[in-house]
């Protein structure tokens, strides 16, 4: 196994290894790394669906999207990513192909219990394009001036799907009526215990305790400070590639600029804390 560092402040390569036959002593290192360089790139691995399962439930709880409509029709836990990307009569659906590149965001902030992690599975890769992008939210943290790190310790953002601006259109229309849900916006990482910015400006409908115009100056405020220099990593998908993000600490964006007749497919976990964790967490 070797294990190599890709962006400066982020992103880290895993090679030489099956994922396969990994047992816990095998594990410890990939998931220590995963921890401590937010975002985990395991390459060159063959996979089915229960090994893919197998692997992801090793970082926490693997659960359902909300998007039931691009679930996989047998196995609910895995999201299918590029698939069907034209309707009957041709025309690009561009909430599929688009997917994931509606700007800088952090997956789940919409549920009272958010995201840990997401993982990527790649099946089909274009001949150029489709990158992910992601961006350090530590570094974030410690770009804020005093000013605002005082400001913002120990307020809560009000997140709900879509933010402000409603964007629902993967939702069927039932599962549409979402309530706000309260997080930190300086989130204190529960096993690395150190603190980021936690922010989706397409998530957040409020920073609570303020009034909606100071609210809303502060939400743009924010944004400004979620790329930090230094603090990026992009990555160039393969066939076989296995890619996890910690959504507690790290911000990602698709680069949505494929040919659009081409293939790039995924299979994607959403990963939430065990149960054991969140108790962990909330001493």
């Amino acid at each position: 196994m070797q294990i190599r560092p890709m962006g400066k402040q982020i992103g880290v390569e895993v090679t030489g290894v099956d994922v396969r036959t990994l047992d816990d002593a095998g594990f410890a290192p990939i998931y220590r790394a995963w921890l401590d360089r937010n975002v985990l790139v395991v390459r060159d691995q063959e996979l089915n669906i229960e090994d893919f399962l197998r692997y992801s439930r090793r970082f926490g709880l693997v659960v359902p999207h909300p998007s039931k409509s691009t679930r996989h029709p047998d196995v609910p836990e895995i999201t299918l990513l590029g698939v069907d990307k034209f309707t009957v009569d041709g025309r690009l659906n561009e909430a599929i192909y688009r997917r994931g590149a509606e700007g800088w965001h952090t997956d789940g902030a919409y549920d009272a219990d958010p995201f840990k992690a997401t993982q990527l599975y790649a099946l089909a890769i274009p001949s150029r394009g489709g990158d992910t992008l992601f961006a350090n939210a530590y570094a974030a943290y410690d770009a804020l001036p005093e000013r605002l790190k005082q400001r913002l310790e120990g307020r809560d953002g009000a997140f709900t799907y879509g933010g402000r601006q409603k964007k629902t259109a993967l939702l069927n229309p039932e599962d549409r009526d979402w309530q706000a849900v309260p997080h930190p916006i300086i989130r204190t990482h529960p096993e690395t215990g150190r603190k980021s910015l936690y922010y989706d400006p397409g998530k957040i409908v409020a920073v609570e305790g303020l009034d909606p115009a100071e609210s809303d100056a502060l939400v743009e405020e924010l944004e400004s400070y979620m790329i930090q220099p230094d603090a990026e990593y992009r990555h160039q998908w393969r066939v076989g590639d296995i890619v996890i993000w910690d959504n507690r600490c790290s911000y990602h964006r698709a680069a949505g600029d494929y040919p659009p007749e081409e293939d790039r497919i995924h299979w994607r976990v959403s990963i939430k804390e065990h149960a054991s964790e969140r108790r962990l967490a909330a001493e």
